[in-house]
């Protein structure tokens, strides 16, 4: 800074004034700007922060920078802050609770303006630190009953019952399920729960469910999952699959043991991603918008740094629309 001054002319003050936006006489300002450009000054953004308490950083915590859905969740995202001058600071929690808070405590050290994360289930600690950092924060993918501050998601207890309710006007009747092992992955076991309660309510006698893979579930989890539902359920007529990942798996396998889809058994999945549409047959699928998600976390997270935050005791959930996509898979 000092440099760009003694070329310039002016204090490092007027430097500072200058890169911070604050008003400098137009001249002045132009030959600032051109003692940067001539020494490829770049301002020290950790400074600047420790200086002015703000930085231009939103963090962002995703379960999986692999999946699609939440890669355009993420796009999303930045669609909305990067026009506002906010660029992503973004960390991959694996599914795992004790990572997420790990990351928190290294995302609160940079200073961020906002906080956007994946889900509603989270360590006490991680909880503690959000509600003690002052930031607006949204908790995205889940509309849970507590907000720690805004929500931004759907119900996927709901999008799967409404899958079964789909299956079952087809007139399928005896439905599997195929799903992770893991219980980090808290969307999957609120499908699961959604397949199991609407089950019961349509009177479709035993669940048959087959758990089986860590989180993220792969295309290579579907097939050997298809094999043990129906080594147990073989006159299982339709599966509902986790996600459109595992779906393809359970349909490449079908291929394999020479089963017709959807004329020996049906398969269904769950989030619209890219390879439903390409698969043969096409999956029928839960679509959601992830993109849509992201760019409505980003313009709630804008709203609350322009001051128009939810009160203490009025948190606020923003429902997502999900819809069930027929396709020739089911």
């Amino acid at each position: 800074m000092s440099d760009v001054a003694l070329i310039a002319g002016v204090s490092k003050m007027t430097v500072s004034r200058v890169l911070a936006g604050h008003s400098v006489a137009p001249a002045t300002r132009e030959r600032v700007l051109r003692a940067i450009d001539e020494l490829g000054y770049v301002a020290d953004a950790a400074a600047g922060a420790l200086s002015s308490g703000r930085s231009e950083f939103a963090a962002v915590l995703v379960p999986s920078i692999a999946s699609s859905n939440f890669s355009d969740t993420v796009r999303g995202l930045a669609a909305a802050l990067e026009p506002e001058g906010l660029q992503l600071l973004l960390g991959d929690t694996d599914y795992d609770l004790h990572r997420e808070e790990r990351l928190v405590r290294s995302m609160l050290r940079h200073q961020p303006r906002c906080i956007a994360l994946t889900g509603s289930q989270h360590t006490d600690a991680t909880r503690a630190l959000l509600q003690r950092s002052g930031v607006p924060v949204v908790e995205m993918w889940d509309l849970p009953a507590d907000p720690i501050d805004t929500a931004v998601g759907f119900s996927n207890v709901k999008a799967a019952r409404a899958m079964v309710r789909y299956l079952k006007e087809r007139g399928y009747r005896r439905i599997g399920f195929l799903g992770g092992a893991s219980d980090l992955d808290r969307r999957g076991l609120d499908r699961l729960k959604g397949y199991l309660q609407e089950s019961k309510a349509q009177g479709l006698g035993e669940p048959r469910v087959v758990r089986l893979g860590e989180s993220p579930i792969t295309m290579s989890h579907g097939g050997p999952a298809l094999d043990a539902l129906l080594k147990q359920w073989p006159d299982t007529d339709a599966v509902m699959c986790v996600s459109d990942m595992s779906a393809f798996g359970a349909i490449m396998q079908c291929h394999r043991r020479g089963l017709a889809v959807p004329g020996d058994v049906a398969i269904a999945g769950f989030g619209n991603f890219e390879v439903a549409a390409c698969s043969h047959p096409s999956i029928t699928t839960v679509s959601v918008d992830a993109h849509g998600i992201g760019f409505r976390t980003g313009v709630a997270l804008l709203a609350a740094l322009n001051g128009n935050r939810m009160p203490d005791g009025a948190r606020k959930n923003i429902k997502i629309d999900y819809t069930v996509i027929s396709r020739d898979s089911a």
